[in-house]
């Protein structure tokens, strides 16, 4: 039996096996559980704003793995995932299995604050490693098999994101001793998935068409981009906020500063837009808004308001231009996860650096810190350098060689066939829609030479389908 109580003033009261009182307020749990929720919305949210940037054929797939990467990653995190992340008992890159299977895990302050328990906060950081794998995979668009990411996912978790969270946030880890400033996951979250799209992308090589008119396309459904990017801005509060593990000032603040950089990060990426198109676009301001967001994540416990408009500026800016690599390294980021995750993640790292305040991270009335540059703690820059070009390397690397062990796995590896990709990961791997009409006639109206024939503007699925059975022969890209 738990052996908790309540106090007077009505706070939950637990005891440590040696009968040492320890007192949780209500408040703050509520307000994590609440976070804990917010941060879950996030992850459909992505793959609806995933979704609505692709084709129609390729709308339904994405959606899915944003639910397949909530429902692997809570196992793996029941598994192990939170004992390697998180155990006491770990080393400077990875924790032990203290926690295998959650056992132990329960009434006892928690590894990232005394203030709640672990049992909350294991599953408020539940949240975090889901919705990383979630932004990864989407690298898999529109050349994906399903099948295999359920065992990436579950790989990545534990090789890439356990380590990488545990040296950011766990008190072993070297990161942490070393002064690295990571509030809301700078590095575990936004480096670390933005990194493994690039390696993602250019494992998988370039879709069919890449380069030609036939991937020239708009978004299919720009009001799923926004819905998308709705749910993630609403999110991002138990995000940032929920991060400061109470119900306090800081956390307010980094509510501020979230929203902020945000709404200067979507009017930047807009403008910078605008100067080419002479069009407000929609999609250039929640690719913005997410730029701020991402920007803003690791600093939002250490920054004033002033500083998050810096942050919605240089993000925006960054991501904005970062999503030419593609064309000038030659590789596919069908949805640009590496110029807006990993991009915005470094900047918004090296920017926590300049801007760090050791007065709002007092916010709390708790922590201790040296500050950035506006402190005059000059070396913090270096600490944050050294954490993202790790974060970097150490995601690159890693992912690059889980895609190689499952590609010569039988049935395991990730790249899909060219008819599947002709018709669609929607029909191919699902057979199911997110709608009742999808064209794909442009795709193959003028490549079959079995007798087909264009109907109208599109197909129906059943005759995609038909497609699927018969023998599919490209004469052009």
């Amino acid at each position: 039996m738990v052996n908790v109580t309540y106090d007077d003033s009505g706070s939950l009261v637990a005891y440590t096996p040696d009968g040492t009182p320890i007192v949780y307020n209500l408040g703050d749990m509520a307000w994590i559980a609440a976070s804990m929720a917010l941060v879950w919305i996030m992850i459909p949210g992505v793959g609806l704003f995933y979704s609505g940037l692709l084709r129609r054929k390729n709308a339904l797939s994405m959606i899915w793995t944003s639910l397949a990467s909530i429902a692997v990653v809570s196992f793996q995190w029941f598994f192990w995932g939170y004992s390697l992340a998180f155990s006491e008992t770990g080393n400077a890159f990875i924790g032990d299995l203290k926690y295998f299977g959650l056992k132990g895990v329960l009434d006892q302050p928690s590894i990232g604050s005394s203030r709640i328990p672990a049992i909350l906060f294991c599953i408020y950081q539940l949240m975090f490693a889901a919705i990383t794998a979630a932004l990864a995979v989407g690298a898999i668009a529109e050349r994906g098999r399903l099948g295999p990411l359920l065992v990436f996912i579950f790989v990545w978790s534990t090789i890439v994101y356990d380590p990488i969270a545990n040296w950011t946030w766990n008190t072993n880890g070297w990161s942490f001793i070393l002064g690295g400033l990571d509030f809301a996951g700078g590095t575990p979250v936004h480096i670390s998935s933005g990194t493994a799209a690039l390696a993602i992308s250019i494992f998988l090589g370039k879709r069919r068409g890449y380069g030609t008119e036939r991937l020239a396309y708009k978004p299919h459904n720009t009001t799923y981009v926004i819905l998308g990017t709705v749910f993630l801005w609403f999110g991002w509060f138990g995000f940032n906020g929920g991060s400061a593990l109470s119900a306090n000032l800081r956390a307010i603040q980094a509510c501020i500063v979230t929203n902020l950089a945000a709404s200067v990060g979507g009017l930047t990426w807009m403008l910078w837009d605008y100067r080419i198109e002479r069009k407000w676009s929609a999609v250039g301001f929640c690719s913005g808004a997410v730029s701020g967001l991402v920007a803003i994540t690791p600093a939002s416990g250490f920054v004033g308001a002033p500083a998050a408009v810096a942050f919605g500026v240089l993000g925006g800016t960054a991501c904005n231009f970062a999503t030419q690599l593609k064309f000038v390294l030659g590789y596919d980021d069908a949805l640009d996860i590496f110029a807006t995750h990993a991009i915005g993640g470094i900047v918004g790292n090296l920017l926590t650096g300049l801007f760090a305040q050791a007065s709002v991270a007092g916010f709390d009335g708790i922590t201790e810190i040296p500050g950035g540059w506006l402190d005059r703690h000059y070396i913090q820059l270096a600490h944050q350098l050294a954490d993202s070009v790790a974060g970097f390397a150490y995601s690159f690397v890693m992912t690059t060689i889980i895609l190689w062990v499952m590609h010569i796995i039988p049935g395991l590896t990730l790249r899909t066939t060219e008819e599947a990709e002709i018709l669609g990961v929607d029909d191919a791997e699902m057979g199911e829609f997110a709608y009742d009409y999808v064209g794909i006639d442009q795709e193959i109206g003028h490549t079959l030479d079995t007798g087909l024939t264009a109907t109208g503007g599109g197909r129906e699925p059943d005759h995609a389908k038909a497609v699927s059975t018969s023998s599919v022969e490209e004469k052009s890209a």
